[in-house]
């Protein structure tokens, strides 16, 4: 059995490294390194994939999510609802823009941002919210758009983990995640499912005005050389990235395939096991893929099976430890212990197991039964 690998970037780019390395060869060989063609075939390309009209890409997953708010025009002290239960770049861009973050408590069964949490939370200071679609699993946008139109709000929709996913809204109609809001923001690190060999990131709308805005930001304000309309920031996708990136992009439907089969076998295994609770997958499997494969360990010494995964050479992960209210950094008075009650507890179940586009049968085979293993010395 091959060594297991949390993410195992090195066999998925054996398999495609003539492509990828003719792609970078050209951006050498053109010396185009900055706003090259590769990046404008990339950004067209993207956009065809997306059903979007708008795709701006940029330095990485961070800038694309501050960027956007930025092109939203939102003002210091305007209040940006998101979930508590996430990687703390959504909350960090929006402290530094200063706006105010209003975390909330998430959904127990999907661990997106809870509907109800975002209705409590709306002041006459909400102007936006941001949902999160966590460890690739769509996050509910009917809802969602449906409070942001009531209250004249903006949704900012954090797709750093789901680039590929589809929510299916209450008409039937699939959409790309990350297209639905007024806005969207994606990352493109190396080990998320369409992943450079660098950083990079992109954002993405329907709105023409607001796309316009946008990419002026990304290039320090500037529409025309040495003229700066806008206040802007320094944050261009890369010539070399966006070559990997189109070399990877007809294959993004396949990688998220592989994701799915192995979350379909790794939920198999554990189908029915009292201290263990599977992710949810549906019929077509569309609305989730699997950046992350992350179960609950309930009634058990979580840690202790941590170790013993560990032990016995296989990586994981907890994500996330500690939630975004209890950070230094996003302490606050607002908030309540007893107002994060599914955050609070998740903290404690979750455990991420590896997941990539690699992964073998007897490398799934050995994990599931090193952790069954576990529960039944």
């Amino acid at each position: 059995m091959k060594k297991i690998q949390m993410v195992d970037l090195k066999s998925q780019y054996e398999k495609i490294k003539e492509t990828v390395n003719a792609s970078i060869q050209t951006v050498l060989d053109t010396n185009t390194y900055i706003n090259g063609p590769e990046v404008y075939a990339f950004q067209k390309n993207l956009e065809t994939y997306m059903g979007v009209k708008h795709v701006i890409p940029c330095a990485n997953g961070t800038d694309a999510l501050q960027i956007a708010m930025m092109g939203l025009g939102l003002q210091p002290g305007d209040e940006v609802i998101t979930a508590d239960f996430t990687f703390a770049a959504t909350v960090e861009v929006i402290a530094l823009l200063q706006l105010t973050p209003v975390l909330v408590d998430v959904d127990l069964v999907n661990m997106n941002i809870s509907i109800d949490a975002i209705k409590k939370a709306i002041t006459p200071k909400t102007k936006a919210i941001v949902p999160v679609h966590l460890f690739g699993r769509a996050a509910n946008l009917d809802a969602i758009m449906d409070i942001a139109n009531e209250h004249n709000l903006f949704v900012i929709e954090d797709n750093a983990q789901a680039i590929g996913a589809n929510f299916t809204n209450r008409k039937g109609e699939k959409t790309k995640v990350g297209t639905i809001g007024h806005v969207g923001s994606t990352s493109f690190f190396p080990s998320k499912n369409l992943g450079c060999y660098g950083d990079g990131g992109a954002i993405f709308t329907n709105d023409d005005a607001l796309a316009h805005t946008i990419r002026g930001i990304v290039n320090h304000g500037m529409y025309v050389r040495y003229h700066h309309d806008v206040v802007g920031v320094n944050s261009r996708l890369d010539s070399i990235q966006a070559a990997v990136l189109n070399a990877k992009l007809p294959l993004l439907d396949q990688y998220n395939s592989a994701r799915q089969n192995a979350a379909r076998k790794y939920s198999a295994a554990f189908e029915g096991h009292e201290n263990i609770i599977a992710p949810m997958i549906c019929d077509v499997c569309d609305c989730h893929v699997f950046h992350q494969y992350t179960l609950r360990i309930v009634n058990a010494n979580r840690d202790a099976l941590m170790q013993h995964l560990l032990d016995h050479e296989i990586p994981c992960a907890i994500y996330y430890p500690i939630p975004l209210h209890s950070q230094k950094a996003y302490k606050d008075s607002r908030y309540k212990e007893e107002d994060f009650p599914v955050t609070n507890q998740l903290i404690q179940e979750v455990i991420s197991l590896p997941m990539h586009t690699e992964l073998e049968d007897d490398q799934i085979s050995f994990i599931t039964k090193t952790v069954l293993d576990f529960f039944n010395k």
